[in-house]
């Protein structure tokens, strides 16, 4: 399930997804921050500049680069808060969004897994922009992020 919404100041983004796997084994992948390439599309070009491993924690830094649309960009996150294995947040220091704070939640459900993404975002030139090229490129980033770990996880 993915919703996008805005308010006053900023887009959001809200996707949950149930996996097949509990969390004790699920919250390894996610802490890994290598595997982030793995939950990323290929059209990204995305690529970890930061050398591996990243010892997650908070105020980890890790550098990025990507490619959105044609345009080749880095991108600088670094972890704001770190209570595993129960959620993280990361949050953009420089890079295509004028505000970027992703907070990654997991849920506990016996066997399996509630994953929850909280994304708060804002893009230059506000609603038009996010509306022909953000949103829908969000989309399906996390469309394909949610496939790809309904086929790593089970669904």
């Amino acid at each position: 399930m993915l919703r996008f919404g805005a308010n006053a100041h900023n887009f959001t983004l809200d996707a949950e997804q149930e996996l097949g796997t509990p969390l004790d084994e699920l919250f390894p992948f996610f802490a890994d921050a290598k595997n982030l390439q793995t939950l990323t599309p290929e059209f990204l070009s995305f690529e970890i500049k930061t050398p591996l491993p990243v010892t997650m924690r908070e105020g980890a830094l890790i550098d990025y680069r990507i490619k959105l649309r044609i345009i080749p960009m880095t991108w600088r996150t670094h972890i704001a808060v770190w209570e595993p294995p129960l959620r993280f947040v990361d949050e953009q220091l420089k890079g295509p969004y004028t505000l970027w704070r992703h907070e990654h939640r997991f849920v506990a459900r016996g066997d399996r897994t509630l994953v929850i993404d909280h994304v708060d975002y804002k893009v230059p030139f506000g609603g038009l922009l996010n509306k022909l090229l953000v949103q829908p490129d969000l989309e399906t980033i996390f469309t394909y992020r949610q496939a790809k770990m309904a086929e790593l996880f089970g669904a």
